[in-house]
């Protein structure tokens, strides 16, 4: 069975109490150990690199190079990734896609996605409370909480779960066109917090990987037979 095919190579129903003991053994066991590994990647920052000083000229460069269009610009880049816009997209591409195959266990993909995103992120920059760059920040954000980024977190496994869901389209012209746009709009976001000072590369970068493996999990939190195996009813 192919990773990608799962949901094709096996369509069985199966029982929410089944479907949600695959998702605790199969998505939130291995997302603490993703966690564990984000917190001692910030303790190597905070500790033996001692916060990692020397990115912040990266973000100072940012800052000289700012422009009003820049900007303005960056700002809808970042709204992207904001809490309330990933959740509100997630619950409408859930419902659509609940809508048009009446598989709830696949509709959730995107949800459980952000959900296990969102937990890593947060109890991780609570630990860590890495403080932001020492440059002017053009959005409200709390001062300790950079590593890992949560608006490039959130973006990254909303937008893999969508690119990992649009492989089953049809259409090869719009699968291209969505699985494009939804590889772009994490990496909006990521320059857009970056540009406006709100992330250090390597918050932006943990964070991405927390994405990715997010959604990856995920994809994968069901358990699916092969084609032509024994599958739950």
């Amino acid at each position: 069975m192919s990773f990608l095919t799962r949901w094709d190579d096996d369509p069985s129903r199966p029982g929410f109490g089944s479907a949600l003991r695959d998702a605790a053994v199969r998505a939130v066991l291995p997302g603490v150990l993703v966690f564990a590994v984000v917190c001692a990647i910030g303790w190597v920052i905070m500790e033996p690199l001692r916060g990692f000083e020397a990115e912040n000229d990266v973000n100072r460069w940012f800052q000289d190079h700012r422009t009003p269009t820049g900007e303005t610009i960056t700002k809808f880049m970042s709204m992207i990734g904001n809490t309330e816009y990933v959740i509100a997209v997630g619950v409408l591409v859930a419902l659509v896609v609940l809508w048009r195959t009446r598989a709830w266990w696949f509709a959730v993909v995107p949800l459980l996605a952000i959900s296990l995103q969102a937990t890593i992120f947060v109890i991780a920059a609570y630990v860590v409370g890495r403080p932001r760059p020492t440059v002017e920040r053009l959005d409200p954000t709390p001062p300790t909480s950079s590593f890992p980024s949560g608006h490039v977190g959130a973006s990254t496994a909303l937008y893999v779960s969508f690119v990992l869901m649009a492989t089953r389209l049809p259409n090869p012209v719009v699968r291209r066109v969505v699985v494009t746009l939804c590889v772009v709009a994490p990496l909006l976001v990521s320059f857009a917090r970056l540009y406006r000072g709100a992330h250090h590369i390597t918050d932006i970068l943990v964070g991405l990987a927390n994405g990715v493996v997010c959604a990856l999990l995920a994809w994968g939190y069901l358990r699916r037979e092969p084609a032509g195996g024994q599958s739950r009813a």
